[in-house]
Formats: structure tokens, sequence, C-alpha cells
């Protein structure tokens, strides 16, 4: 984890991080977030470039480096330009729209499955005839937008024999051979 911490963050423009009592804020163009430092970790911010120091080489303090290296590093680009997921639905019926924050999908059920969507994740639904339905979804949360992607995958996970279910974009869905007469 060293090597990771040791690489110096450049800040783009429009982008301002502080740091008060062991938390740091970024704000930028797309939003703020803020993370609590630990384990004596500190940031030096100069010219433009942000460097994370770590007090000490034990074990601890180094694992501690790398990962505030690579979250700090998340919340700039998110907050300067944003991340996107895109999920697939792939089986025959499927079906997903949007109202507002409310995602309406229907994945072969009895029942709609309708998720309320954090304020932070917007979410756009693209449905053309011959093509699976895709969902888009844009943040500059990284973590909250991974965990809002796991949960709409986790309604109905691909399996091995069709293929059929919810998948990310470009995800490879390990095959299986069905039965054998």
């Amino acid at each position: 984890m060293s090597r990771i911490g040791k690489a110096i963050i450049t800040i783009p423009a429009g982008v301002t991080i502080t740091e008060n009592e062991g938390v740091v804020t970024v704000k930028g163009p797309k939003g703020e977030l803020s993370q609590g430092l630990t384990g004596g970790i500190t940031l030096e911010q100069k010219d433009g470039e942000l460097n994370v120091n770590r007090p000490s080489d034990s074990k601890q303090h180094r694992a501690l480096h790398g990962l505030y290296r690579a979250l700090i590093n998340n919340m700039i680009v998110g907050a300067s330009e944003g991340f996107e997921k895109k999920l697939e639905l792939v089986g025959v019926g499927y079906r997903a729209s949007h109202s507002g924050q409310k995602l309406e999908l229907a994945l072969g059920f009895s029942h709609g499955i309708v998720l309320e969507l954090p304020g932070e994740v917007k979410v756009d639904t693209l449905t053309e005839k011959g093509k699976n339905p895709i969902i888009t979804l844009t943040s500059h949360d990284k973590q909250l937008l991974g965990m809002v992607a796991a949960k709409i995958r986790s309604f109905r996970k691909p399996e091995p024999y069709k293929g059929k279910g919810v998948r990310f974009v470009g995800e490879n869905v390990r095959r299986k051979a069905g039965k054998s007469a």
C-alpha cells in the first residue's frame, strides 16, 4: 500500500480541500464529500498538489496511508468529474423505468420492484427495441454509487445457464453447459 500512499494527488481547478479536526472535506462542481482521518494520517497541500503523510512505518500506518490516499483521490475525482455505472437487464420481459428518484423494475417476479434511490444518485433508463434495457447511475460519491448498483444487481443476479439477470455492462458471466441426454 505504501506505493499507492506515496503517489501525489493533483488537485483540478474548481476543487477545494479543507482539513479540520481530522475531517477532510472536498468541494467541487459536482458536490461535496467528507471523510474522517484516523491513525495520525496528515495532509500536506501546496501548488495544486496534495500529499498524504503517515507518522511511522508500522504495518497499521502503512495500510491506512494507502487507504486514505485512495479514498481522498476518489473524493476529488467524484467532486470534479463524477462517477457512472451502467447495468443491463438480460431476460425476456425484464423492464426498467424511472420517475424522479424511484426506479421500477420488472424482473420476472409476480410483482414489480420499486426502489427509492438516495438524492445523490441520479438514474436514467434506456429501452430500445431489440436491445436489453440499460440503467445508468451517476453520482459524485463512488461508495454510495457502488452500493446502489450492487443492491439493484442483487434483485436478480445473472444465472450461469442462460445468463439471465441484472449485470454490469461489459461484465463477463461464466456459463455452464446444460443437461446432456
